[in-house]
């Protein structure tokens, strides 16, 4: 016989309780909000093919192998298998297509040690929908699901991280070195970033990517841009978040908008702008989204696109605690007593009352008190009794 095994896989944990029933109410409001903004769900499959994801590190992914031999993945990103579905399925379709899924993706990583390898995620994507609009609507989108879910002092960060690559193409840098500042600047490692860009003396370039790591603020942040910098592509970046932040400010959702020009995501597929979102209790973004013109091209059927994720237990960890409603009723029942007090059970709100699997009514009594319970109720051959009972 096999030794029983107690533990679950790294980066894996069981759920109990008032952890699944916050995570639930979360999902369904971010959902229902979803629906009301004319998005409607897909699910792809769990398991993908390796080969569709090329831009994610093949360290950050779990593997299985099929019966054929066929290297398949737990799929590490929700964003790609839809692109993957309007070019194929959707293709005579109408669009833009609104679409939203509510599901799990699997990265396991060493930057990722510690943290669940399983990451529950509810998100959005609007396929075929160009420019500042489209931005627009799903940057509101963002806002509006942090505040529907009670979450603190919450802010979305926009970033374009086109600006990045207009300051990077002027400084004369191989690409392992373009790669090490974009890493640094992006996780705020001004150390590192001051010693990469030290060589490059007094380069114009090289003194405005070090400062780029700390463009983040309020629209101040876009006026210091435009300063460092003359040069055309990372102008245009500049206006397109002035033209974006206009319209949410006008759409009264100003206040929740913040700038990081040093925000430079290491997913490839990002082409216009990106953003995070950042609430009160939490210890990294909850939320995670930007425009990828170019990902449904890859399967031959281009489409201007954007969208974003919300991680959805990070979310729930920075809310206030909900309490559980208090159990109100136990129910008892003789032999041929179930559908009365089945009937009775759903008289309550969900998880107010109980039905005793108890025969003898003592056991079921001391149920009811070991709950906390208000009533005992019995059905029997005389009918219904109620019993209140006095909790300590």
């Amino acid at each position: 016989m096999p030794k029983a095994i107690f533990g679950t896989p790294e980066g894996t944990r069981d759920r109990l309780f008032s952890e699944c029933r916050d995570r639930r109410a979360a999902q369904s409001l971010i959902t229902s909000l979803f629906k009301k903004r004319g998005f409607t769900e897909v699910i792809t499959p769990e398991v993908e093919f390796y080969d569709l994801f090329g831009y994610v590190p093949q360290e950050s992914m779990l593997k299985v192998v099929d019966r054929t031999g066929k290297i398949l993945v737990l799929r590490p990103d929700s964003t790609t298998p839809i692109a993957r579905v309007a070019a194929t399925k959707l293709k005579n379709s109408v669009f833009p297509q609104r679409l939203y899924y509510n599901q799990t993706v699997f990265r396991s990583d060493i930057g990722n040690l510690g943290n669940d390898a399983e990451i529950q995620q509810c998100g959005v994507e609007l396929l075929g929908a160009a420019g500042v609009k489209g931005d627009a609507e799903i940057t509101a989108l963002a806002i509006d699901v942090l505040e529907a879910c009670g979450v603190q002092n919450c802010h979305i960060e926009l970033g374009y991280p086109g600006y990045f690559k207009a300051l990077a193409a002027d400084l004369p840098a191989d690409a392992d070195t373009l790669e090490q500042i974009r890493e640094s600047i992006s996780t705020k490692n001004f150390t590192a970033l001051r010693a990469i860009l030290e060589p490059f003396g007094n380069e114009k370039a090289a003194k405005a990517l070090e400062e780029l790591a700390f463009l983040f603020g309020g629209p101040e942040v876009l006026d210091r841009a435009e300063e460092i910098s003359s040069d055309p592509k990372a102008a245009e970046c500049v206006k397109y978040l002035r033209t974006l932040y206009s319209e949410l400010k006008m759409a009264g959702r100003g206040d929740r908008v913040r700038f990081d020009l040093g925000m430079v995501s290491g997913l490839n597929y990002y082409t216009g702008i990106v953003f995070r979102g950042y609430a009160e209790g939490a210890a990294k973004a909850i939320i995670a989204g930007g425009r990828y013109d170019n990902l449904t091209a890859s399967f031959g059927f281009p489409l201007p696109s954007t969208g974003f994720a919300i991680y959805v237990d990070d979310l729930v960890a920075c809310l206030p605690p909900a309490r559980l409603p208090r159990i109100k009723a136990v129910i008892h029942f003789a032999s041929g007593m179930l559908d009365e007090a089945i009937r009775e059970l759903e008289t309550y709100p969900a998880g107010e009352a109980e039905l005793s699997p108890y025969e003898e009514r003592e056991k079921s009594l001391k149920l009811a008190k070991d709950r906390g319970a208000e009533y005992l109720i019995c059905f029997g051959p005389e009918g219904k009794e109620e019993e209140c009972l006095e909790q300590a």
